[in-house]
């Protein structure tokens, strides 16, 4: 009966712990919005740039970045270094920034970008990945996320056209920020992986190759590199008229 009664209690203890683990892995995941708004806010922020500093990735206190925010966007008043800091703390739990205990005479923490927060540093040719988190999180795309269970509950609709009245390629038609934005995110996303894969990729110097087509080829970045490397070949970028109706003109 002893060892009965030891073995249920035992049993008891572990299911108390599961159900605690299961309530605290819910709670994570309901919390999860946190993460892409405040990786959004760094970027509307400027934070990986100011971090960055051509390179230096010196550690910066939230202090000190706040004045260096004051000065970027000629503010009145001086930021709020503890939200900031909130901000900061929760993306160095994410990998994007590491935070620095011990910086220098400074008793306040500091920060500087991991290689994953560096990714969103802007590169000589003005991209990185922020344009990438602010498309994916601008308000248009995230007033559609609450009406995902109604594409389940009738699918004739996606949810970016229940919360709007129009598709989301309709939608960047009429608003051209939103459009720009997309055309930033894509070139950003893209143009480095081009870069890897014109590294690594022979493909392009196969005989009898005299067509290139990039099919929703955006602004045509990707194609102008492509081309770069390999003059001989014609172009053709293909996609919605608004969208090549901006493309920069290429050789």
């Amino acid at each position: 009966h002893f060892c009965i009664r030891y073995a249920a209690a035992a049993l008891g203890r572990e299911r108390a712990m599961e159900d605690k683990e299961a309530r605290l892995t819910m709670m994570h995941l309901a919390n999860l919005i946190s993460v892409p708004m405040a990786l959004h806010a760094a970027v509307k922020l400027d934070l990986p740039d100011l971090i960055w500093q051509g390179g230096a990735n010196l550690p910066v206190s939230p202090a000190q970045l706040a004045s260096l925010i004051r000065a970027k966007f000629s503010l009145a008043t001086e930021p709020d270094a503890v939200n900031l800091q909130r901000i900061l703390r929760l993306l160095a739990s994410h990998g994007v920034f590491e935070e620095v205990p011990d910086h220098g005479n400074a008793p306040a923490k500091a920060f500087r970008l991991t290689d994953v927060g560096r990714t969103l540093v802007t590169d000589d040719q003005g991209l990185s990945l922020g344009a990438y988190v602010l498309q994916h999180h601008q308000d248009a795309l995230v007033q559609a996320w609450p009406c995902l269970h109604e594409s389940v509950l009738d699918s004739s609709q996606e949810a970016f056209k229940k919360a709007h009245g129009v598709s989301a390629y309709e939608y960047y038609v009429k608003d051209s920020a939103c459009n720009s934005l997309m055309q930033r995110a894509m070139s950003g996303m893209s143009v480095p992986f081009m870069r890897a894969l014109l590294e690594s990729y022979d493909g392009f110097e196969s005989e009898g190759l005299k067509t290139v087509v990039d099919v929703g080829g955006s602004t045509g970045s990707c194609l102008a590199m492509i081309l770069e490397r390999y003059p001989g070949l014609h172009g053709i970028n293909f996609d919605l008229p608004e969208v090549v109706a901006d493309a920069p003109q290429y050789q």
